[in-house]
């Protein structure tokens, strides 16, 4: 059985990747930082599908968190075979009203601790010639929307240079770009979400399937739905400027309210 390392395990896209993962038959470390919600979801997960479940309570806002994976992902004993790098958050707020506090740490999720993670996961990963890596992005990296656009940016930029320089190596990297999923994300950024149409939501269950299926194909970038791949085409043909503006005003329409 292979061992997938989840971060951000308790909820939204890492929660339904764990259940596909654990239905699929693989064990589980599961990351986050409430122990309580993790022990829970271990012993759930472990008596439903008969996996192995283990919890790891770190916080990558901070080093030591950080380190804490670093040290796991880089256990030669108990390999990990796929890690998913879904731990993050938005800030409420456009540039200056964030707090400069608020922006480094969100960098430090989204960039710093994707870097490090990926970094310790894919060095094992080599020596045994197989493995894999699934770092959550978003749409949003591909239109101009403040700090978490682009921390989603870089995240797709620096998952598929990464992927080339593997190739050949047995280790696949993808960039996953979802749009607008029922999780608690919104709801823990304090953003509103009533004015955002139906058809802009995804199921996140599905959304891990669809992912899975697409490193299986050994793609470097997945936008799992036919909506947004139609949207996101739309965005690469449109003027850089004509598209910065309609963000803009989409943001306050549908984003924090």
């Amino acid at each position: 059985m292979t061992t997938a390392l989840i971060t951000g395990a308790t909820a939204g896209i890492g929660a339904a990747f764990a259940r596909r993962l654990a239905a699929d038959g693989h064990n589980l470390v599961l990351v986050a930082r409430d122990i309580k919600r993790l022990e829970e979801q271990a012993t759930e997960l472990h008596d439903r599908h008969g996996i192995e479940a283990e919890v790891l309570t770190a916080d990558l806002s901070q080093d030591e968190g950080i380190s804490a994976v670093e040290k796991r992902l880089a256990d030669r004993r108990n390999p990990v075979d796929l890690l998913v790098n879904n731990a993050g958050f938005g800030n409420k707020g456009r540039f200056l009203e964030v707090s400069m506090a608020d922006e480094l740490t969100m960098l430090k999720v989204h960039c710093e601790a994707v870097l490090r993670l990926t970094s310790a996961a894919t060095g094992a990963m080599r020596e045994r010639g197989r493995g894999g890596v699934v770092n959550v992005a978003s749409v949003a990296a591909f239109v101009p929307r403040g700090t978490y656009g682009a921390s989603k940016a870089w995240v797709v930029q620096f998952t598929q240079g990464a992927a080339r320089d593997l190739a050949g190596s047995g280790v696949r990297l993808m960039a996953l770009c979802p749009g607008f999923v029922r999780t608690e994300f919104h709801e823990r950024a304090g953003m509103g979400t009533e004015n955002i149409p139906g058809w802009m939501w995804l199921d996140a269950d599905k959304l891990a399937a669809a992912a899975l299926a697409d490193l299986a194909r050994g793609k470097s970038l997945s936008i799992p739905d036919p909506r947004y791949k139609a949207l996101m085409g739309v965005v690469k043909l449109a003027p850089r400027g004509l598209i910065g503006g309609l963000s803009s005003r989409t943001g306050r329409k549908y984003g924090p309210q």
